[in-house]
């Protein structure tokens, strides 16, 4: 193929994500081998927008409103490539992704394939404000 990208739609879902001590440079390192990279989670918008936003993550799909299984129709509907891999972390995961036509690869497999590190990811950005500390702000 022509294309210098990978014909894969990869899914981190949040949980997953968040067990990788460098989610910035994993993002980045997966669109070398994938057309589109996202974030999938049950949780509101915001939780996924902050998180990616304090991490400077550029995802080219996430949840919104819809839940982790419509979300993974949706994608795959609206993302036309070859494979489609969510990257969990457990048993729900698993269920949602062959319900849903989705290859399932655990969070700890695809890090030992990848070479990514998982750990504490411990950046967090935590600005003071007189007595208040608040991640994130504004």
């Amino acid at each position: 193929m022509s294309n210098s990208q990978g014909t894969m739609t990869l899914a981190f879902e949040l949980s997953a994500l968040k067990e990788l001590t460098a989610p910035k440079e994993v993002f980045e390192s997966a669109r070398a081998w994938s057309k589109y990279v996202g974030v999938i989670t049950d949780e509101p918008t915001y939780v996924v927008t902050n998180y990616t936003r304090q991490k400077r993550i550029r995802q080219d799909f996430f949840s919104g409103p819809k839940g982790k299984f419509e979300s993974l129709k949706s994608v795959k509907y609206h993302f036309d490539t070859d494979r489609h891999v969510l990257i969990g972390t457990g048993e729900e995961d698993i269920e949602m992704a062959n319900e849903t036509g989705w290859e399932y690869l655990h969070i700890s497999d695809a890090a030992e394939k990848a070479g990514w590190e998982l750990g504490e990811n411990t950046k967090h950005e935590t600005i003071e404000i007189g007595e208040d500390k608040r991640e994130n702000w504004p």
